[in-house]
């Protein structure tokens, strides 16, 4: 028996705000321990004997940082499949049904998302087990997490008839999230269990329930896959046939409509951390209650969740707040109000503000860039080029440029020049030349990049040649 994990990686994370961003999410993020959600994720399923390598789902716009996290601790995946534009989380289980069944047509396939936390992965790996049992009787299997408090923030999972494959029950019916008193009533029913949003199922079951309740946007998957193709170590969906798919969730879609639903309850230490407050719920907390993380201060404080990332945070004489430091944002709530920050977010959208979708420092697939100083006609950034990274052969219509090498080695081509920069030497590159950045060392090539024209923005990029084959 095979099992292919399918890894979501699509979603935005907004409610985490400042720290999860559009460029980078909280799946890609060190959130609990120093390796990001998608690295745990990853990580936990290695030493299931019965689990082939994980299918990665994700943006277009973070396919390198999924590619280079993965690589990180040493994982080769099954594949990475780029959503050209999101459309919920049936399509993308769809097209990886579809990429599976190619491989494997009798192929059982783990579907979950990228930023769950799990702390007992012995009894996850043993309810995977259970759940692959009731999969290859013909249902489809999701993990109903047993509640431990009256949870408002979940949706809930009603058991009904016990199934031949024991522990596993038949899915009498799907809950929305409920308000405290009903949540209380269902901590005291016994057969009511968190939705944790994963499932496990044949690939071909998943497929025939679609075409029959969704057979528009099972024809606009099976087309994005069949005119799939390769782009460097990625599969790519076609971005016509997907963008012509109806957009919704696995639950919508099938879970709630089908007849072989089935939930395996599982007590597995499982957090979605869709909040601040649920992170503070999931790690370690001092004596008097407090979850810090960076260069913090606390003085007369409890209950409270402060993180700092670029500077030192002080927080005197509070109990129960969230704070959350940035180098360009910083956030204060109480942790009662911490659904909430998804209006900060819709506020920097309609104000059309960017701190919602990047970081100061900003990730390529050649290294990372980020921000210093900006001003009337001029920008500093602090540039780093990992060993063997190559920015595209480019031009610029507005600005030029000055490059100052702090450490390592750059090759720098100029127009036709080509020349080898090393610590504390520099380069100028005039308006309209075209200019490419290299590091051929073995080390990090760090420089300082002075920026001075008429218009800074990124896009001003005519791009002549890139090995990253963007447009």
């Amino acid at each position: 028996m095979k099992i292919y994990p399918v890894i979501l990686s699509g979603g935005a994370g907004t409610r985490l705000w400042p720290l999860s961003r559009a460029a980078l999410p909280k799946q890609l993020l060190p959130l609990v321990s120093d390796r990001t959600m998608l690295q745990e994720t990853a990580l936990r399923l290695r030493e299931h004997p019965a689990l082939a390598a994980p299918l990665i789902v994700c943006g277009n716009e973070h396919r390198f940082l999924v590619a280079e996290q993965l690589r990180e601790i040493d994982l080769a995946p099954q594949g990475i499949m780029l959503e050209p534009l999101a459309r919920n989380t049936a399509p993308a289980v769809a097209a990886a049904a579809l990429y599976l069944q190619a491989i494997d047509p009798e192929a059982l396939m783990l579907v979950l998302p990228a930023d769950h936390v799990i702390t007992d992965v012995a009894a996850f790996h043993a309810a995977i087990d259970q759940a692959a049992a009731v999969a290859q009787g013909g249902a489809l299997a999701t993990f109903g997490i047993v509640p431990t408090a009256p949870e408002t923030g979940y949706g809930y999972i009603r058991a009904g008839a016990a199934l031949a494959q024991a522990g596993a029950f038949a899915v009498d019916r799907f809950v929305e999230k409920p308000d405290r008193a009903t949540a209380e009533g269902f901590l005291a029913a016994g057969n009511y269990f968190w939705n944790s949003g994963m499932f496990l199922f044949r690939a071909a079951t998943y497929l025939s329930e679609l075409q029959e309740f969704q057979p528009a946007m099972a024809s606009a998957c099976a087309a994005a896959v069949a005119q799939s193709y390769r782009d460097l170590d990625f599969c790519r969906l076609d971005e016509a046939a997907f963008a012509a798919c109806p957009s919704d969730s696995i639950d919508y879609a099938v879970m709630e409509r089908t007849r072989h639903a089935a939930v395996v309850p599982a007590s597995i230490g499982w957090s979605d951390v869709g909040s601040w407050s649920a992170l503070w719920e999931v790690q370690q907390a001092d004596e008097r209650g407090n979850v810090s993380r960076g260069d913090v201060y606390l003085d007369d404080v409890s209950g409270s969740l402060v993180r700092a990332e670029s500077r030192i945070v002080a927080v005197v004489g509070v109990k129960d707040l969230v704070v959350v430091e940035t180098a360009d944002a910083v956030l204060v709530t109480h942790k009662d109000q911490v659904q909430r920050v998804k209006n900060i977010v819709e506020h920097l959208k309609t104000e059309q503000r960017t701190e919602h979708l990047h970081h100061t420092k900003v990730y390529r697939p050649w290294g990372c860039y980020e921000g210093i100083d900006l001003g009337e006609r001029f920008q500093v950034k602090r540039i780093t080029v990992n060993p063997g990274g190559k920015l595209s052969l480019q031009m610029h219509h507005h600005r030029a440029e000055h490059w100052i090498v702090v450490s390592g080695t750059a090759r720098v081509t100029c127009g036709d020049t080509v020349t080898l920069l090393t610590e504390n030497e520099s380069t100028y590159i005039p308006i309209g030349m075209n200019h490419r950045l290299e590091n051929p060392g073995k080390l990090p090539l760090h420089l300082i990049e002075v920026q001075s024209g008429s218009y800074l923005g990124e896009d001003d990029i005519v791009r002549f040649e890139d090995v990253y084959q963007r447009s």
